[in-house]
């Protein structure tokens, strides 16, 4: 009896754990607690055992367990998690961000670093910290997002170039932005990448950061990681991202007489009604894809995509297409030892554009005045369109659109091939060649019948071909070793050689007989000399040769050193100066390693120092350049030609004392985390000292010359390392991640800087040659061509505005002036440049951003707010047409509540300087995750995105957007130009999903 009831106990044992042994299907969702959206690839897994399976690309997942098992969740980035299975069969988990793993690895020059290890200012972003929208430039992505970095484009132009300053002015040569690097390719071209196709961007700030990569490195750098292929062997992975877009006008700033006003202030009445803006501008419609695929097998990964853009501007005629091709392949070998990676980039583009004073013309034109005239109405008729002949500069805006076209196409190619190998396991060499090249296509026409330009030329019609061709060869040898247990070494060596060439060529022809010929047929352009005609070739070449070295050390993880020195021989500088050293030094100390701090949970101390170069403008300042003169007939006879010649001309004196200029910069900061990560943030300030800056000045022509011993100048310019500069800043950056509020997660962040204007230290060489001063600014026609309003001076911030300051309005109607003496006058002829007083400044004292985001179940909200401060515009639209004089019967006038009744010419005083202070909404997106039951399609994710939704200012302006440059020239900021582009405002609707 024992034996038999001690049988039926095993056996019940026995059969119980059979039941629990049994297992089931369990489904369920892994999501992020940071966005709410599924997380694809997380490993989950029955604990103690390899028994498990991935999540889909929605986050979904399906797995075989036991109901007394666990099952482990884990994901790169985020907190792994442990579940109980016990009853149940559907178990949804919500993985919580691990910031600080997420953000342990960043790129840096030449490699990647422990963000622990960092002791320099360096600023990481990914995908979900970029801007959204109609995000047409990689540049915009990080637009108000990193302190210190300066992204603006003011107006709307589709075809308009971003002008990018990191920390301000560092130099006033070819490399005044940031150096742009995509993946470990530098100097590469934004064109290359389409915003779809980034992973990561990294941006070095300060010099020693910036100095692995020497002279190229004086602006900053800005490290682009693309998307690479991974995923399960055999598993393709397909996604798409669709939108469309509407522009239309943000202005609301900038009004003009109606007709009946216009005619009542004494303007001539043609006898219509036109509002010249509406007639220009449409309601934009852009659209773009983006198609990307990527898998792995074997050892080898892959990702191809293909992105296609068609902006159109809000001006009817402007317009920019773009399609991009890109594909890279990783392939592994020998036990992983050896990696071989190779990226090929093709992007195609073509853009259409109109003369860029449209906009002046559609303000300022009579309102009065018809569209078209086919002569019945005045003797005004050109071309079937109606024009007044007051003035050589004032145009019928939709004549000037229709009869004036400007297009063009650009080829670019970027090739890369890298190889790595493990020579043991410390220790490996790679060595990288990359090819760049860009081909642009170019063409302006003149009609036969446009008035402003064409008309006396009989139509006019030009092509320019250029072409730009890098190639850089990279090596280098990296070892990582533990000299002890507690101190570890990395070590860099490398090498790297870079040779630009530049070619193309140019014609310009005119007389037509048709204007259908245009740019197509220019031999049917019977003039191709004389006044509007240009035929030209070219072609230069530059090399970059260098060598660098690096070594970073910890110790106990609390204590980081990091120095570097790179070398560079440039082949445009004088030939006692081709090379130039830039070293750099820091060191950071994890502060919670030493003490106790309590709810700080990271407390770095960085401090560093490095010194930077720039490249010249062109590779040939240096030498005594000789470029074409005039003609000259030999024997003096009219009616020969055989013996006319192009006579050399020499442009510039010799200077082989040219050398590099040379940015030396402090930084001090600490990276800081708060609350386990929940806080966490950064702040730096740093000082910059710019040296033997390169300036153009006058030398007197037969003198000694004082940089070539033994010769003369032979003309009366030479180039010289003159200007030094001072700027400094503060920078501060943080944010509060995943902070609940009841089921509501929200992430809201900050940046801002602080700026210490830019000072000038020195215009002068020790032998006197130089400057006092250097103005700027000229304002133009009508009636100001000589007005310099911008005095740069030794001593003073960099971008002052000089010019009287505006007293009021006499009982004539004229203006009542001062200086800085008090001397009063009427306008800015009356005084002398010295006595007038600084009565603004184009810098900016700080700059910010603020981002918000907000996750709840499917959906998700963020918007972006930005803005900048402290710096004055000169608004010319304001400056030459405000007032009411004898030229309003011509011209319409612009009306501000600053409109001052006034029969004076125009003419330049500090009523016209206005502070462009502002916040604007940049960015908002609202999206949705779809439930997707499809068997193939999963991930679905809809969006709403808008840019530029509002803007509050005092600017009275077009755009208060600060300007760094006039026309290139960085000595002359704060400008805002009559051709500047109407602002636009733009809504987006897209949709992303992923095909399995």
């Amino acid at each position: 009896m024992k034996k038999f009831l001690l049988t039926l106990l095993v056996m019940s044992v026995g059969f119980q754990g059979a039941l629990l042994a049994q297992t089931k299907t369990v489904t369920g969702t892994v999501t992020g607690g940071d966005d709410g959206l599924g997380i694809p690839r997380v490993s989950v897994t029955i604990k103690g055992t390899t028994r498990g399976n991935a999540t889909n690309l929605d986050g979904t997942y399906s797995v075989e367990v036991a109901s007394n098992e666990t099952l482990v969740f884990s994901f790169v980035g985020y907190v792994s998690k442990e579940v109980l299975v016990g009853n149940q069969t559907t178990i949804d988990v919500v993985l919580e961000p691990d910031y600080a793993e997420l953000e342990e690895v960043v790129v840096v020059g030449y490699g990647s670093q422990e963000r622990k290890e960092i002791t320099s200012a360096v600023a990481s972003l990914k995908p979900e910290d970029f801007n959204n929208g109609n995000i047409a430039n990689p540049t915009q992505l990080l637009q108000g997002k990193v302190a210190g970095l300066s992204i603006t484009r003011p107006g709307g132009d589709p075809n308009g170039a971003f002008n990018i300053r990191l920390r301000g002015i560092s130099t006033f040569g070819a490399n005044s932005s940031p150096l742009i690097v995509l993946d470990g390719v530098p100097g590469a071209d934004l064109g290359n990448v389409d915003p779809n196709d980034i992973a990561s961007i990294d941006v070095l700030k300060d010099g020693s950061a910036a100095a692995i990569y020497g002279a190229r490195g004086s602006s900053g750098v800005i490290l682009i990681t693309t998307t690479k292929g991974s995923g399960e062997d055999g598993v393709t992975n397909i996604s798409l991202n669709t939108f469309a877009t509407v522009d239309t006008k943000a202005l609301d700033k900038i009004s003009v007489l109606s007709p009946s006003e216009f005619v009542a202030a004494g303007g001539t009445d043609f006898g219509s009604e036109t509002d010249w803006v509406d007639l220009i501008t449409q309601n934009a419609f852009s659209y773009a894809t983006n198609l990307s695929v990527s898998g792995s097998f074997g050892g080898t990964s892959y990702r191809a995509s293909v992105n296609y853009r068609n902006n159109e501007g809000i001006v009817k005629g402007f317009k920019n297409e773009r399609l991009n091709t890109r594909l890279n392949v990783t392939h592994n070998a020998i036990n992983d030892r050896l990696r071989l990676t190779a990226n090929v980039n093709i992007t195609n583009g073509s853009y259409g554009a109109r003369n860029n004073g449209l906009f002046d013309f559609a303000l300022t034109y009579n309102p009065t005045a018809p569209v078209f005239d086919d002569g019945t109405l005045s003797s005004n008729s050109v071309g079937g369109f109606f024009q007044t002949l007051a003035s050589s500069d004032y145009f019928n805006p939709e004549a000037l659109r229709q009869q004036q076209n400007f297009s063009g196409t650009t080829k670019t190619s970027l090739l890369s091939f890298r190889g790595e190998f493990d020579i043991l396991d410390n220790l490996t060499a790679a060595i990288q060649y990359n090819q760049d090249r860009s081909n642009g296509l170019n063409s302006q026409v003149w009609s036969k019948t446009d008035f402003a330009q064409g008309l006396g030329q009989n139509g006019q019609a030009g092509r320019t071909v250029d072409d730009r061709f890098t190639e850089i060869i990279t090596g280098t040898l990296n070892w990582d070793t533990e000299i002890s247990s507690d101190l570890s070494a990395t070590v860099l060596v490398g090498f790297e050689k870079q040779t630009q060439n530049f070619e193309g060529f140019g014609l310009q022809s005119r007389q037509f007989l048709f204007d259908s010929f245009g740019a197509n047929n220019l031999a049917a352009g019977a003039i191709i000399t004389g006044p509007n005609t240009n035929y030209y070739s070219y072609k230069s070449q530059n090399i970059l040769n260098s060598a660098f070295f690096r070594a970073n050390a910890n110790y106990k993880g609390t204590y980081f050193v990091s120095a570097s020195v790179r070398a560079d021989s440039y082949s445009g500088f004088g030939e006692n100066n081709k090379t130039g050293y830039f070293p750099t030094v820091s060191a950071g100390a994890e502060l919670t390693e030493i003490a106790d701090l309590g709810p700080i949970s990271q407390l770095k101390f960085r401090a560093s120092y490095g010194i930077t170069g720039a490249l010249p403008g062109a590779s040939d300042y240096a030498l005594p350049v000789i470029r074409n003169g005039g003609r000259i007939d030999l024997d003096g006879d009219a009616n020969t030609t055989d013996d006319i010649r192009i006579a050399p001309r020499q442009t510039q004196n010799a200077n082989p004392e040219l050398k590099w200029e040379t940015k030396k910069e402090f930084n001090i900061g600490f990276d800081f985390s708060i609350l386990d990560g929940k806080i966490t943030g950064t702040t730096d300030y740093y000082t910059r000292n710019i040296e033997d800056l390169i300036f153009n000045i006058v030398v007197p022509i037969g003198a000694p010359s004082a940089f070539d011993i033994g010769n003369f100048n032979t003309v009366n310019n030479t180039w010289v390392n003159l200007a030094d500069l001072r700027s400094a800043g503060f920078e501060f950056a943080a944010s509060y991640n995943g902070l609940k509020i009841g089921d509501v997660a929200w992430s809201p962040s900050i940046n801002f800087t602080i700026y210490d204007k830019t000072t000038i230290e020195s215009l002068t060489l020790t032998n006197g040659l130089g400057f006092e001063n250097i103005r700027g600014g000229n304002l133009g026609s009508p009636g100001q061509n000589n007005t310099q309003i911008i005095f740069n001076e030794v001593g003073k911030t960099l971008g002052n505005f000089v010019g009287p300051r505006f007293i009021g309005i006499d009982e004539n109607g004229q203006y009542v002036l001062e200086d800085a003496n008090g001397v009063r006058g009427s306008s800015a002829a009356d005084f002398n440049i010295e006595d007038l007083p600084i009565i603004g400044n184009a810098l900016p004292d700080a700059e910010f951003g603020i981002n918000n985001a907000f996750s709840y179940g499917d959906w998700n909200l963020s918007f972006f707010l930005r803005g900048t401060l402290g710096h004055e515009l000169y608004n010319s639209f304001r400056g030459f047409y405000e007032n009411q004089d004898a030229s309003t019967s011509a011209w319409n006038s612009i009306v501000t509540d600053k409109t001052p009744t006034v029969s004076a010419s125009p003419t330049f005083s500090d009523l016209f300087i206005e502070d462009a202070s502002f916040i604007r909404l940049d960015n908002l997106q609202l999206g949705y995750r779809l439930p997707s039951n499809s068997d193939w399609i999963e991930n679905i994710n809809l969006y709403f995105a808008a840019q530029n939704l509002f803007t509050i200012t005092n600017y009275q302006g077009l755009d208060p957007e600060a300007r760094t440059s006039d026309g290139g020239n960085q000595l002359v900021p704060g400008l805002e130009r009559r051709n500047t582009f109407i602002p636009t405002r733009s809504f987006t609707l897209g949709v992303k999903f992923n095909i399995k």
